[in-house]
């Protein structure tokens, strides 16, 4: 597909949609012009105007030695990298993952963040090795500001109430190994503080499949994980889903021309504009949907690969009710299947199930870190 006329050159295909709503809404990202990194003292002085005010988030690596300034809502009109000073070597622009990577010549004190007018000053000092190495947790931020509200991510355990899902062969529920799977998972990502989690039932209840995809378009989600625990003759493992290209089923279908007709952007957050630029914009956040989805997915696998037993071809898709909205990037995870006596033992386990949520929470997380970054399939 082209560019969009006015919008200047063709864009890949996943910038699309962001492009076409930065054009057409009212209020862009902020933009971060005429960046400057400088001496003061014996510190480096880094200047981010437009930057204050707005979302930012700061974490420490170790090896190698770095900052990492994340600024999600951030454009950035400044040079792409900046040349070092004092202890710094060098600062470098990730457009991708919206973060300004700070390379540092050795270990830092905690940087003093301020704020100049609309500008974020950061004030970054040689310090102590073992100050540094403290500082440089596994990925918890070592300072953060004007925070926007936290993501919302729906956790939906399949079944519930009169409808038990798989029964294993030792007579394990399903809807009682996924809602525990689910609160273990919620458990984790709370204790990252990066999003807020909902459950679409947080008790042995029925909810019906539609339903599970209204809650997480009313609560405006930024991702729903659907969790089950299956049965399939000769399946064992983890596996992850995301929705097929092509509606493989009547229903399907039926979905997909209901989504189409007058009321198919209802809940969408599009700006108002003509019908035809909707339609298309409609397009773009149905394809940007499904690239969220994959990518998501792909980190799920990734987490999963080494702690857990996996399906061969671990992503996979399929025409799953539950993972039809628009506008939400979802996944359905088969955290074990219950036919098979050795998934059912582990699931049974919550020593395992903390395992399986620690993984996922994972992919979360580093979805909601890089939402634009990751592979998109992982077989």
């Amino acid at each position: 597909m082209g560019g969009l006329r006015g919008m200047g050159p063709t864009l890949p295909r996943r910038g699309l949609l962001a492009a076409a709503l930065a054009a057409l809404a009212a209020p862009g990202l902020a933009r971060a012009e005429s960046a400057s990194l400088g001496a003061d003292g014996g510190a480096a002085r880094l200047v981010l105007p437009g930057a204050a005010g707005q979302a930012w988030r700061l974490t420490a690596d170790a090896r190698p030695a770095r900052l990492i300034l994340s600024l999600p809502r951030h454009d950035w009109d400044g040079p792409r990298a900046l040349a070092g000073s004092g202890p710094v070597r060098a600062a470098r622009w990730d457009a991708r993952a919206r973060r300004l990577v700070i390379d540092l010549s050795g270990p830092v004190a905690m940087p003093d963040v301020s704020k100049e007018g609309g500008a974020l000053v950061l004030s970054i000092r040689p310090g102590p090795a073992v100050g540094f190495a403290r500082m440089a947790g596994p990925g918890r931020p070592i300072a953060q500001g004007q925070a926007a509200p936290r993501p919302v991510v729906v956790l939906d355990p399949g079944h519930g109430g009169k409808d038990p899902g798989t029964i294993g062969a030792t007579g394990t529920y399903e809807k009682r190994i996924v809602l525990a799977a689910a609160q273990e998972m919620k458990r984790r990502l709370e204790a990252g503080g990066r999003c807020r989690v909902l459950l679409t039932r947080s008790r042995d209840t029925f909810v019906p499949l539609a339903g599970r995809v209204d809650f997480a378009r009313r609560n405006r989600a930024v991702l729903f994980v659907s969790i089950h625990a299956d049965s399939a003759p000769g399946a064992r493992g983890a596996s992850v889903y995301t929705l097929s290209e092509t509606a493989s089923d009547a229903l399907s279908a039926a979905l997909a021309r209901r989504e189409n007709a007058a009321d198919s952007a209802g809940g969408l957050n599009l700006p108002p504009v003509p019908a035809d630029v909707q339609r298309i914009l409609l397009s773009l956040v149905r394809q940007e949907t499904r690239q969220g989805s994959a990518r998501l997915a792909g980190m799920a696998v990734s987490a999963l690969r080494p702690r857990v037993p996996l399906l061969p071809n671990t992503h996979r898709q399929a025409a799953f009710a539950v993972l039809k909205s628009p506008d939400v990037p979802s996944m359905l995870v088969e955290i074990g299947f219950l036919s098979d006596r050795r998934d059912e033992a582990q699931l049974k386990r919550p020593e395992h199930r903390a395992v399986v949520a620690t993984a996922l929470a994972g992919a979360v997380e580093d979805y909601l870190e890089r939402p634009g970054l990751g592979v998109t399939s992982v077989g």
